[in-house]
């Protein structure tokens, strides 16, 4: 009898969990409303299955319970239950399946005026391609992948030259829109899944899966993938922005071209070869996925700033972040952890040419970023770092000493050490209207020095 009445009511509560629960559904954004549907239907079957056999064991425990003077009857077949048994689980799966099964069909069948969206996934990061003024994506091939093509578009193929690259874990979209995914993987299983739009597709090595669907809503929605991919896997998150048609246009007007950052690759490796490679590196690698390098917080330290600071570990020692300190990290992150992160950065693979690269890179996001080694340049006493803004698709424009106020008791922009700024040249690639450690106009603030 305690059975019986234990199963009624976790039937019972059960029942109350689901109409009263806190966690439901996402507010949808898409077209999709029929993948709620037959979410709705998979939850009337299996909820209805789920009272009916409990209360019917809890039936069974009461009018079969052990009572003096009654015996069991033998019956090892009952054709007519077995019928019964057989045709209702039968109706309950197709009714659940088959719902599905029309679904899918109508997710990989896109409409012909969709705008088409290549998503590539890497541990653990996202990137995008547009196809540009030609309206078709240049062929991509894995033979193609390198540092300053992470993307492996054919470079010979003429109609990639024209298509924009989003090399960064946001991307924006036209509300209204019907949108075409393309989707491949660089590396492992990877599933693209944005919640409010309902769908989610798998991303597998050496094929390209599709699916497609229509942003209802303006706002921003968190990408998640939603296949286990190694250690990194709940931080590989982007944003798709939906806009409005007017400022889609106007952001992708402003995104870069294949050809123009194949160029712009070119032209900044005769500058700083080394940073350059250290920064394809980065990017090849999937760095990106656990370390910033505008300072917002990641699953690792950001990069921005890294150089020069004074970092402190879990067991309560510091150490400064140089050139040694860092190929010491790279080389065995798990030995000495910087408070606030986990140790789970897995050991790279990198000849000391590549170390050395990717060490240059992160040099060059310190405050007050030179080669090490270089000596100071010559400004004026009384000139601040210089705001670099590289020309759409060049190379870095001139560095401009930026004159700042005198002040009494300061002999330039160093501060304390009374030596002039060295100009603060930023790392190769960025975009027009950005700088390190600022909009154009502004000033970083000097560094202030470490206490060792």
């Amino acid at each position: 009898m305690t059975i019986a009445i234990v199963l009624i009511v976790v039937v019972v509560a059960a029942l109350l969990f689901h109409f009263w629960s806190p966690w439901w559904l996402t507010p949808l954004a898409s077209n999709w409303r029929q993948m709620d549907d037959t979410l709705t239907i998979t939850l009337v079957v299996t909820g209805v299955a789920f009272v009916v056999i409990n209360l019917f064991l809890a039936w069974a425990i009461v009018r079969y319970r052990h009572r003096p003077g009654h015996r069991a009857a033998y019956e090892p077949h009952n054709r007519k239950l077995e019928a019964w048994l057989i045709g209702i689980t039968a109706v309950g799966v197709v009714a659940m399946l088959a719902p599905g099964l029309f679904v899918y069909a109508e997710l990989i069948r896109p409409p012909a005026n969709a705008l088409v969206v290549e998503v590539v996934g890497q541990q653990w990061q996202w990137r995008f391609r547009f196809p540009g003024a030609d309206g078709k994506l240049g062929t991509s091939d894995a033979a193609y992948f390198s540092a300053d093509n992470p993307l492996g578009v054919n470079p010979k193929d003429p109609a990639a030259q024209d298509d924009i690259i989003i090399d960064a874990q946001e991307v924006h979209l036209p509300v209204g829109v019907p949108v075409k995914l393309l989707l491949r993987a660089k590396d492992v299983l990877h599933d693209f899944y944005v919640p409010p739009f309902r769908t989610r597709m798998n991303m597998v090595p050496g094929m390209v899966t599709q699916m497609w669907f229509t942003p209802t809503k303006t706002g921003r929605y968190e990408i998640l993938c939603a296949q286990l991919c190694g250690v990194g896997h709940s931080n590989m998150r982007g944003v798709v922005v939906v806009d409005d048609r007017a400022a889609f246009a106007a952001w992708l007007a402003a995104q870069p071209t294949f050809g123009q950052l194949q160029a712009q690759h070119a032209g900044a490796a005769t500058t700083d070869p080394l940073a350059e490679k250290g920064k394809l590196l980065a990017q090849s690698r999937g760095c990106a996925g656990c370390h910033s390098v505008d300072g917002s917080p990641g699953v690792g330290p950001t990069w921005h700033g890294l150089y020069g600071k004074t970092e402190t570990f879990q067991d309560g020692s510091t150490a400064r972040v140089d050139d040694a300190y860092l190929a010491e990290f790279i080389r065995n992150p798990t030995a000495r952890v910087p408070k606030g992160f986990a140790p789970m950065m897995p050991v790279m693979d990198l000849s000391d040419a590549d170390l050395a690269a990717l060490i240059a890179y992160i040099r060059t996001l310190a405050p007050a970023a030179q080669p090490q080694g270089a000596p100071h340049a010559a400004t004026p006493a009384n000139a601040q770092a210089a705001i670099v803004v590289p020309p759409p698709g060049g190379a870095p424009a001139p560095i401009v000493p930026v004159p700042a106020r005198p002040e009494s008791g300061t002999t330039g922009a160093a501060g304390d050490s009374g030596q002039p700024a060295t100009p603060v040249v930023p790392p190769p690639g960025l975009m027009p209207a950005q700088t390190p450690y600022g909009t154009p106009g502004s000033v970083p603030a000097p560094p202030q020095p470490q206490k060792r």
